[in-house]
């Protein structure tokens, strides 16, 4: 067991361990910690625990010092230079007429270097431009090419849900989304009504699976053959989150179904819910 601290150098990222020196430190204080990029100033997401050291990514680095009225000043001015950087590369950018958008630009906490974060359709030559801005900022210069997921995280804004994007304010990694998600839980598989503002299946697919994996389990699906108090059918419609079933009546074809709730029936011989090739192919795009 070892005793850390998680901290964050993001609004909304990834949480990384430190040893806290011996330091009580509590959620939300500003420290600076050596990184593999250098020296950055952080804020604490989670405060000193124990855990188990196959959690650790080895060698766990030492809290330098809790952020002064001094490093708070330097983050802020730093804030400021950011945005002329991000000024001065539009510029260059079209001066080189590279197909690029600048997404976002950040400097290190000792303003050892400048990041410039982007996206682009394909690889993009960006060695003059790089040049170019080292002879302007006198530093080490780095251009990173993004995702369209990590621009939307990066830039924020709101889902058709009306809410903040997930991604800019709770999820601090991305994870694999697939078409067979949306399949199960029952939407639409039309790319404009499943996908977010990225173009990329929505976050919520993802860490809403594991409750929809449960219902599947309980939920006799489409094509599934039950047994009720009127005899046995086969289900025809569901509905995951209200158990609600429509169960056709094999004593009575010939009528309409019969509404029925989940709980009202046993399921006698189960269906699945499969994924086809067109569709996938259709909608690979979306994926991520």
């Amino acid at each position: 067991m070892a005793e850390v601290i998680g901290v964050r150098f993001k609004e909304v990222g990834k949480v990384y361990y430190f040893d806290p020196d011996g330091h009580t430190l509590k959620k939300g204080e500003k420290v600076i910690v050596e990184t593999v990029r250098g020296i950055e100033c952080g804020e604490v997401a989670m405060d000193n625990r124990e855990i188990n050291d196959e959690e650790i990514v080895k060698p766990l680095k030492k809290l330098i010092r809790t952020a002064t009225n001094e490093d708070l000043e330097t983050v802020a001015a730093n804030k400021a230079k950011e945005r002329e950087a991000f000024d001065i590369c539009q510029k260059k950018i079209a001066n080189h007429g590279l197909e690029m958008k600048l997404v976002d630009v950040e400097y290190t906490f000792d303003g050892g270097k400048i990041l410039f974060y982007f996206t682009a359709d394909g690889r993009v030559d960006f060695r003059e431009l790089v040049k170019d801005l080292a002879g302007v900022f006198r530093t080490r210069i780095e251009l990173r090419q993004i995702g369209v997921r990590d621009e939307s995280k990066m830039l924020g804004g709101l889902g058709i849900c009306g809410r903040p994007f997930c991604c800019g304010s709770f999820l601090g990694e991305f994870q694999p989304v697939s078409i067979k998600m949306a399949k199960e839980q029952g939407l639409s598989l039309n790319p404009a009504k499943i996908s977010g503002a990225c173009g990329r299946l929505m976050c919520c697919l993802k860490y809403e699976q594991n409750a929809y994996e449960h219902l599947l389990k309980i939920t006799p699906k489409p094509g599934a053959i039950v047994e009720t108090n009127e005899g046995a059918g086969t289900v025809t419609e569901c509905s995951l989150l209200t158990g609600a079933l429509k169960v056709q009546l094999h004593n009575n074809p010939d009528a309409p179904p019969k509404p029925f709730n989940r709980k009202e029936v046993k399921i006698v011989r189960d269906s699945k819910i499969k994924v086809d090739r067109a569709e996938i192919e259709a909608l690979k795009d979306i994926e991520g």
